[in-house]
């Protein structure tokens, strides 16, 4: 018998074949922030036992659009970009877990394998869609400068639907982007039983963190965003009461594991 290698599947003779190399795994990207609060009984209803609702603002709620760069240590993907390049749209609430508050994924649609392989292993509830956001420029004429009154728009589908788009105008400069997604990440990891008895083989509460961050320029300003119906999805259950605002900047960030609070 051979002994096969790989981080995820396919493990194979070597570990070439395998969706994802074996971490640390480094981002640098763009980041557009919408904020709104939404019924807080329907964010309620996303934290499964023993997750509670945020003590303040409990029916806050971040979708977040990132256009991203990634690599592994060996940073060979930077050399071959169709590894390294891809978009992603997540929504975000806020929870408590015993006596702390952290953010937590409760949706998120990205638009590349390896991507979506790697947020299962991190917890995140990743499905495939088309993401697209507008970029920023420092020449010409199409795209908005980093600066009041820069416009942008982003949009997230799936299976042939819109189901989210949104608008942002920049207003200022900002020390933050926003305090929903500004927590550490706490996530479910589920794998149901072969068996397909109801229960699970895998079944994890974990929480992470990033390393070695850097933000680059921060902006605020007003938003507006919609979400859509659609058989596949149930977004229209947390559609806004009130929007708070949106932030746009760049940020970098590394990741090698997190930590499993029970299982």
């Amino acid at each position: 018998m051979s002994e096969t290698r790989g981080f995820m599947f396919p493990r194979s003779a070597t570990g070439k074949a395998s969706l994802v190399p074996a971490p640390p795994w480094h981002y640098s990207g763009e980041m557009l922030t919408i904020e709104y609060r939404t019924d807080p009984a329907a964010v309620a209803e996303l934290l499964p036992d023993p997750l509670l609702p945020a003590e303040e603002d409990p029916g806050a709620v971040a979708v977040v659009w990132a256009e991203w760069q990634s690599c592994s240590d060996s940073f060979e993907e930077l050399l071959d970009p169709v590894r390294s390049q891809y978009s992603e749209c997540f929504v975000v609430v806020r929870c408590r877990y015993g006596d702390r508050h952290y953010s937590r994924c409760v949706y998120i649609w990205v638009d590349k394998d390896y991507a979506m392989v790697r947020g299962h292993h991190q917890g995140y509830p990743k499905k495939l869609g088309e993401i697209h956001q507008t970029h920023p420029v420092r020449v010409g004429r199409a795209g908005p400068r980093l600066e009041p009154g820069g416009r942008f728009g982003a949009t997230c589908s799936a299976y042939g639907r819109r189901l989210i788009e949104a608008t942002f105008t920049i207003e200022e400069p900002s020390e933050n982007a926003g305090f929903v997604n500004a927590l550490p990440m706490l996530h479910h990891r589920w794998m149901p039983a072969i068996e397909s008895d109801g229960t699970d083989s895998l079944h994890e509460l974990v929480t992470m963190s990033g390393y070695d961050s850097e933000v680059g320029p921060t902006w605020r300003g007003s938003a507006e965003i919609s979400l859509f119906e659609s058989p596949t999805e149930e977004l229209d259950r947390i559609r806004p009461r009130e929007m708070i605002g949106g932030y746009w900047r760049e940020v970098g960030t590394s990741w090698r594991g997190g930590t499993t609070l029970e299982a």
